[in-house]
This record gives structure tokens, sequence and C-alpha cells, in this order.
């Protein structure tokens, strides 16, 4: 027993750990509105875009967390009116904006070699360095996601499945849209340093997708994704102790581990249904 709870013993883990669960299941609920908009993209785009803002930040020695989170909101914003307002499609508008923001971070990078380092963390995470402002920080954040999600849910549920229907009965879509790109912009922003620049978008993803194979209820999908966005969180964490692999990343894997296994299970069973209708027919 004492081996099993040996990495509590350290305050790091401690907090890595409450980290990674808030940000797993932060990202668990927000992913299922990106999956059903089929915009996984715009999570591994609009990443790159706050590294670039991220690193501006620094240069300009701004807070952190507020340039960088003004710096993503402004790129999913210019992304939805480039969207709105031209012929540019979607992923289109997310490679170029964000794609672009992003380079100007490694240019400041190249230009301001004496900090290469303090970006290692934004690129690919530092969970074992999240202090207990991060905490607060991804705390707070998850609980304005909570609210905005509960007060905005029927106009979200409207836009996320028919936005042009919704905008016929009178829901303000892009007013919805500017509100869920803050709340994505927050979600990025507070999960950076856990999982870095490269591995959000899979922990965005992957709980949504999982969940979706599990039910069709748009309800039970969100509660769904969510808790598996924590359950591996914490678990991968606990695992990435005792393995000695980057925490971030064994987080996505174990993510990505339970996605297989459940899409196996699913197919089994719709294998055996289909075998069950074809011997009753028969």
């Amino acid at each position: 027993m004492d081996f099993l709870l040996e990495p509590f013993q350290f305050e790091f883990f401690r907090n890595g750990t409450l980290a990674a669960v808030m940000a797993g299941a932060l990202c668990g609920m927000i992913g299922v509105y990106i999956v059903l908009r089929g915009m996984s993209y715009i999570g591994h785009g609009l990443s790159h875009a706050i590294f670039g803002g991220a690193v501006v930040s620094f240069v300009l020695q701004w807070n952190f967390y507020l340039g960088a989170g003004l710096w993503g909101f402004l790129a999913a914003v210019l992304i939805n009116q480039t969207v709105r307002r031209t012929r540019i499609s979607a992923d289109a508008a997310i490679g170029v904006i964000t794609t672009a923001s992003f380079a100007i971070g490694v240019a400041l990078i190249s230009r301001y070699r004496n900090f290469t380092r303090s970006f290692d963390a934004a690129l690919f995470g530092n969970i074992l360095g999240v202090t207990r402002e991060d905490l607060w920080v991804v705390g707070g954040v998850a609980l304005a996601a909570a609210l905005l999600i509960f007060f905005l849910y029927k106009q979200l549920l409207f836009t996320t499945f028919d936005a042009e229907v919704a905008q016929v009965y009178g829901v303000p879509t892009e007013w919805i849209d500017t509100s869920f790109a803050l709340i994505l912009a927050g979600v990025l922003i507070a999960s950076m340093q856990i999982l870095g620049v490269t591995l959000i978008a899979a922990a965005l993803v992957t709980p949504a997708i999982t969940a979706r194979l599990l039910t069709d209820s748009f309800n039970r999908m969100i509660l769904i994704s969510t808790a598996i966005g924590a359950v591996t969180g914490f678990s991968g964490m606990y695992l990435s102790f005792y393995v000695d692999v980057a925490s971030g990343a064994t987080i996505v894997l174990t993510q990505a581990a339970l996605f297989v296994v459940v899409l196996a299970v699913m197919s089994l069973l719709r294998q055996t249904e289909r075998r069950l209708i074809h011997t009753h027919v028969g």
C-alpha cells in the first residue's frame, strides 16, 4: 500500500495530479462542442496561436495569462470573422492565422535566445512544475467555463448543430461563437502548462470522440467526456511517475488507449448484434 501511495508524498505530484484532473475534465467538456462542430483542428491551431502570444507577452513583460489569453481570444475571433465574411473555409483560416501567430513566437525566440528554455514547458508541458497559482488559474477557468456553458447551454446546443437555423430563430450566433471562443482560449491557456502546445489538441478531441462511441445523447456525451478527461488525467499522471515518462504524453496516450479499447468493444458488440439478428431472421 505504501508503494501505491508513494507519489502522493510529494507536493509537486499532488499539485500536478490536481491540475491534470481539472484540465482533463475541462478539455473533455469543451471537446464535445469542438467535435460536434467538426472543428477538431481549431484546438491544435489555437494552441499554436497562444504560444505566439505567450512569447510576445514575455518580450513585452506582460502577465503571461493575460497576454496569451487575449492573443488566443483575438485569434479565435479573427478566425470566426474571416469565415463569416469571406469565402475562405474554416480550416484554411485556422491554418493561416494560427500558423502566422506561431511563426511570430518562433521568430521572437530566435531573436531573444536567452529565454528559449523557458518555453520548453509551453511546447511540451511541465505538469510537475505546476504551482498553487497555476491551480487557482485552472480552477477559475474550469468554474467560469462550466458557468458559461450552463447559462448558454441551449444557445450553444442550437448553434452547434445548425447555426443557420439557430440564427433564423433569433439566436445571436455571432455572440455565441465569440463567447465560445473566449471559453476555448481560457481552456487552452489553463492547459498549456500541463499538456503543452503539442498535446492540447489530442486532449480536447480524444475524450469527446470516445464518449461519442458510447452514447448518442448530447447530455450524456458531455458527462462521459468530462469524466474520461478527469480519470485519464489522474491515471496518466499516476502512471507517468512509475514509468518515468513525460506526464502530458502519458495522459494523452492513456486517452488514446481507452479510445482503442472502447472502439474495439463497440465493434465487437455491433458484430455480435448483427449475428444475432441474422440468426433470428434465418
